[in-house]
């Protein structure tokens, strides 16, 4: 993307090292950076996430660093619609029996869009954040080209549409957030910036230790913002989001094994904490909200090649009109798997995978890869 200089950028700041680094690369290049942080935590959140992203000590940290890099910074109240868009939706797909990803439409509806929101009411021509992850524009006719070079009745690849804006993995793998982000859309992605893109987690760090930036050895978070003990059944019971109500743990032929409190406290593949006793190991293999039921079964029963996605979202094309070979991850810390992703009627697809894959789960998102170009994904149903 060409760059011309003081164009005005919002930075989103998470009070991390990560957007620090960001919005001090962005002055080095020319910009006119304005740091914000959407204030998107409940105040019954505030003190499960003092120190995380939605947490007050971030927004300490955020406004510290504007302040040093000499930057405008506005603290803006986001909370409702976190509420109504992740917090509830999170609920929601636990009461339907899928294991949501608040991160992805955390991105999707908050970060991005409220942002170029913001971006608008103050004159910026882009948003900014500190993602690992690269934006590209398709200037003109391209392949997308399949990375399974050798694979038997391999679909023909499918041609990238010029004026498409296309979404690639970070160049540090280790820290790549691609998956988080396949479903901003193309208006989206048309006005963000990503710096770290090219950088590794190292790079960054120094930026920030260069420019005396007091995160630069902040430690990062790994958890759910609003979640910060991990203990999500906690949080749903102390929020009123979820109240206790009994089924049956039934195996995979229905006999009943024991009970349960509630499907929302259960995920695939999950085997501790299922209070139940069996000759073998068992596994939550499905979760039947519409009978109440946690459905267990053996290691195997885990094992699946298939599944639908809908909802999807393409990068290189408005939609996917022909089978193409993708390197599939079903979830963020999945290695992805070759498999062949088929169009469906209504925006779904069909993915087979070469190989079975362990603990497929409903409400996931899966993402589709070819090499480092993030070619689309959808949200696993049942």
């Amino acid at each position: 993307m060409a760059l011309t200089k003081k164009q005005r950028v919002v930075c989103g700041m998470s009070g991390g090292v990560d957007s620090s680094a960001t919005a001090a690369l962005l002055l080095e290049q020319g910009y006119d950076v304005i740091g914000i942080t959407l204030k998107l935590w409940p105040q019954d959140c505030v003190n499960r996430a003092e120190d995380k992203c939605c947490g007050p000590q971030a927004v300490t940290d955020a406004r510290s660093v504007c302040h040093q890099l000499d930057v405008p910074y506005y603290l803006v109240d986001e909370s409702a619609d976190f509420q109504k868009h992740v917090i509830q939706y999170f609920a929601d797909e636990y009461k339907a029996g899928r294991t949501p990803n608040p991160c992805v439409m955390c991105n999707q509806n908050l970060k991005f869009g409220r942002l170029i929101d913001r971006a608008d009411q103050l004159g910026a021509d882009f948003i900014a954040t500190g993602h690992f992850a690269r934006v590209e524009y398709l200037g003109a006719p391209s392949t997308v080209s399949a990375s399974l070079e050798n694979e038997p009745g391999r679909a023909e690849p499918v041609l990238g549409v010029p004026g498409r804006y296309l979404l690639k993995r970070g160049r540090d793998l280790k820290k790549d957030q691609s998956y988080f982000l396949f479903s901003l859309r193309q208006d989206q992605l048309a006005r963000t910036l990503f710096p770290l893109g090219e950088k590794t987690k190292s790079d960054t760090r120094e930026v920030a230790r260069h420019c005396h930036l007091k995160t630069a050895d902040k430690e990062e978070s790994m958890e759910i913002c609003f979640v910060p003990d991990n203990n999500y059944g906690g949080f749903l019971q102390s929020a009123n989001l979820v109240q206790k109500h009994r089924g049956e743990i039934v195996d995979v032929r229905g006999q009943v094994l024991g009970h349960h409190d509630g499907i929302e406290f259960y995920t695939i593949g999950q085997r501790k904490g299922l209070g139940i006793t069996t000759p073998k190991p068992v596994y939550v293999v499905e979760l039947d909200a519409e009978n109440n039921r946690v459905v267990v079964g053996d290691e195997a029963a885990l094992d699946r090649d298939e599944f639908v996605a809908d909802r999807c979202n393409w990068h290189p094309f408005e939609k996917l009109t022909a089978p193409i070979e993708v390197t599939a991850k079903i979830r963020y810390n999945h290695p992805g798997a070759s498999a062949t992703v088929t169009p469906l009627d209504g925006n779904r697809v069909k993915v087979k995978l070469h190989s079975p894959a362990r603990a497929i789960t409903p409400g996931q998102a899966a993402v589709f890869y070819q090499d480092d170009l993030v070619v689309g994904g959808g949200w696993i149903v049942r």
